[in-house]
């Protein structure tokens, strides 16, 4: 009789290949930094007023939006269920172990952008774990010198130089770079231990730089008054690098890598306008996006019809990030 039991009991209960056969979908989650969020391109996620507002300024046409249409349009062997915890000035550490301060300035909590509670940890939020089936991750430029490099500019100090023999205390480009690359394996490290089933793909940055320095004319619609000597130094030694680092430590682990820069190389910042996938300091967004730049920085994006965008991707740019995403997601659920 107790064999007769134990064996009813088995019958009833779902092997674990039984119950990974029955799942009704896939699991998705994309991490990452503005580049992902979207910030201004579309309509706030969650929408303007909503009490579940986080300060990360994910928006609609987003590349996770666009492929998540995309999948949801024409869906692999089952539906795909994105959840997306990407978040402006999100830094490497705030995927795996730090939480982070949020500072939209969109309808901040009381009308400071300090105000909004610090939020954990990316592979928490997302919740990654053994249902995890496929993670995209865009992170690490926060840690580049662009902000600071347009500082010395206005301080007609030239980045290049302050960067490659930096003063005590400084962190220069070769340690940063050395930083970025340790942290960005520890990071892959702690994606794969929370979620250890799921595939893991990393997406690179965009051209951001134009391929000659002297194509920017210095207005704030690009890079205000960095130089074309800097803005080449940027581009060689530091944006080429990073993608670099993100490909190189990914391929280490077998992990995917989408590259976003060649076929974004001509749509820069400093591109005329009607070509341009990045915008500069002053660009356009959607209405609800600010016109003043932080920081008390001297550019005056509303004299001139624009807002203050940062070196940020646009949605022609996003559109182009969304099929090569969407290319890679696909090929790592059908190869589960």
């Amino acid at each position: 009789m107790v064999g007769l039991s134990v064996l009813a009991v088995t019958l009833l209960l779902p092997s674990a290949a039984a119950e990974g056969s029955s799942r009704d979908r896939y699991e998705w989650a994309a991490l990452g930094d503005s580049y992902t969020a979207g910030l201004f391109i579309g309509d706030p996620r969650p929408a303007l007023g909503s009490a579940s507002r986080d300060g990360c300024d994910r928006t609609a046409h987003a590349y996770p939006d666009l492929v998540r249409r995309a999948l949801a349009a024409r869906p692999p062997d089952r539906p795909v269920n994105l959840t997306d915890v990407s978040c402006d000035n999100a830094a490497i550490g705030n995927i795996t172990r730090e939480r982070q301060q949020p500072t939209s300035p969109v309808q901040p909590p009381a009308g400071d952008p300090a105000g909004w509670p610090a939020v954990d940890p990316q592979i928490r939020r997302a919740r990654l774990g053994d249902r995890t089936d496929v993670v995209t991750v865009g992170i690490g430029a926060i840690s580049l010198p662009f902000g600071e490099c347009l500082d010395l500019a206005l301080a007609h100090v030239s980045c290049a130089a302050y960067y490659t023999n930096p003063p005590e205390g400084v962190e220069g480009l070769d340690a940063k770079l050395a930083r970025i690359r340790d942290e960005y394996g520890r990071m892959l490290g702690a994606i794969h231990r929370a979620a250890p089933h799921a595939r893991v793909i990393t997406v690179g940055y965009p051209a951001v730089l134009p391929e000659r320095g002297s194509a920017c004319g210095g207005g704030p619609t690009q890079l205000g008054p960095i130089s074309p000597a800097d803005i080449d130094w940027l581009r060689e030694d530091a944006l080429k690098v990073m993608n670099t680092i993100i490909r190189t430590e990914a391929a280490k682990r077998g992990d995917g890598y989408v590259d976003l820069y060649t076929s974004s190389v001509g749509h820069d910042v400093c591109a005329p306008e009607d070509t341009q996938w990045i915008e500069g300091i002053c660009g356009d967004a959607e209405p609800f996006w600010p016109t003043t730049v932080p920081g008390g920085l001297p550019f005056d994006c509303a004299a001139i019809g624009k807002r203050a965008t940062l070196l940020h991707p646009n949605a022609r740019e996003h559109a182009n990030a969304a099929p090569l995403v969407e290319r890679a997601v696909r090929d790592a659920l059908l190869d589960r």
